[in-house]
């Protein structure tokens, strides 16, 4: 079932966010949030993003994130979707949507909350790295999803990066694949029923099959 927080007048008070970002970001989100009338939904798990920013027919803006991201990952992606926002105001749709424009306002909305206040100390010089040149997706840095995931409610979900050559799994759609070849930044895996290969990216989430 999917959780919701309502319109602005609910996140001005906050009292839906708090469970899901770490307690020190929740006025600073308030903050962000608290010149634009924009919806936030907090979704059920989805297996192909952990939240996105869209423009509704009518005009209106909506932001949605995964419930299931422990506070950290929530709060990154939350202010990710949000540097979507800013951008939009500014720019409309005239710029590519995680070009310089969005990597510029992403640095800038993180950068308050980069501090042992927030993360944890052993994060910190990861996000770092990450920011210098920040991705459409955290899941792109290995060592950095490594270490969030540590702060996950349940640890047993498995990523192809922890498997051996010659390993069979299956994914959220049901094929089943065997991991052939690490390559520079993918993994290259072959389909088990029809021979077709296809990349992965290192942190892809899998069921690893006996």
């Amino acid at each position: 079932m999917e959780k919701y927080c309502k319109y602005l007048q609910v996140l001005r008070s906050m009292e839906s966010i708090k469970e899901y970002v770490p307690s020190e970001a929740v006025g600073y989100i308030e903050e962000l949030l608290s010149n634009y009338d924009i919806q936030l939904k907090i979704k059920s798990e989805r297996k192909t993003r952990h939240g996105d920013f869209r423009v509704l027919r009518n005009g209106n803006c909506l932001i949605t994130v995964n419930s299931n991201l422990n506070k950290y990952r929530f709060l990154i992606t939350l202010i990710h979707e949000i540097a979507h926002l800013y951008v939009y105001k500014l720019y409309n749709n005239k710029v590519k949507p995680h070009g310089v424009e969005w990597k510029n306002q992403f640095r800038i909305l993180i950068s308050p909350v980069l501090n042992p206040d927030v993360f944890p100390k052993k994060i910190l010089p990861l996000l770092a790295g990450y920011f210098k040149n920040p991705k459409a997706s955290t899941d792109s840095d290995v060592e950095l999803v490594k270490e969030l995931k540590i702060f996950d409610s349940s640890n047993d979900k498995s990523y192809i990066h922890e498997l051996d050559l010659g390993t069979k799994f299956d994914i959220y759609n049901g094929k089943i694949f065997k991991l052939e070849k690490k390559l520079r930044k993918r993994y290259k895996c072959v389909e088990v029923e029809t021979g077709k290969y296809y990349l992965f990216n290192a942190n892809a989430e899998i069921n690893k099959l006996d």
